[in-house]
């Protein structure tokens, strides 16, 4: 990890540089969704701590993950899906990327869980090598998933063991 950065979980008053971060940060390239409103808030009062950790590099918010169980059901909760990933332009290239995927495997790994799992759309190149520099292997593609731009992708599945 960088020196100048620290990763730490998200508290309140992180809800405006998250929030203005995930807008800067979207593309068609990783989201399936419209841009955020910029009246929007990215934390919301359902997280429980430790779901979103934040990278804080001088006291500026430069970038986070999420990581939750993906569903309610007792007999799933191993499992934690990571469900966002950004990383401020401006900073990229540095290994924040794969230390906020380290700190949240951990993270998960403290509360119990086994595994971890994400999706991510095929044509997301960048993301998929990074995904896969961290341990994460295919474990499933959705063929034409999404409609995206005029073009059809597909929807990867990924995981990881975390013992």
């Amino acid at each position: 990890m960088p020196a100048d950065v620290t990763i730490r979980r998200a508290v309140a008053g992180d809800d405006r540089g998250l929030a203005e971060l995930e807008r800067a940060v979207w593309s068609w390239l990783s989201e399936v969704a419209p841009r955020p409103e910029p009246e929007a808030d990215f934390l919301k009062e359902e997280l429980t701590p430790g779901e979103v950790l934040v990278a804080e590099c001088e006291g500026r918010v430069v970038g986070y993950v999420r990581q939750v169980a993906p569903t309610s059901l007792e007999t799933n909760r191993h499992v934690r899906q990571i469900q966002g990933l950004g990383v401020d332009p401006a900073v990229r290239g540095r290994g924040i990327g794969q230390d906020l995927i380290d700190a949240a495997c951990a993270e998960a790994r403290s509360q119990g869980a086994r595994r971890m799992t994400l999706r991510v759309l095929a044509h997301n190149a960048p993301a998929r090598r990074l995904y896969e520099r961290c341990g994460f292997t295919v474990e499933g593609v959705l063929p034409e998933e999404f409609l995206i731009d005029g073009r059809y992708t597909a929807d990867v599945l990924m995981g990881r063991r975390l013992d």
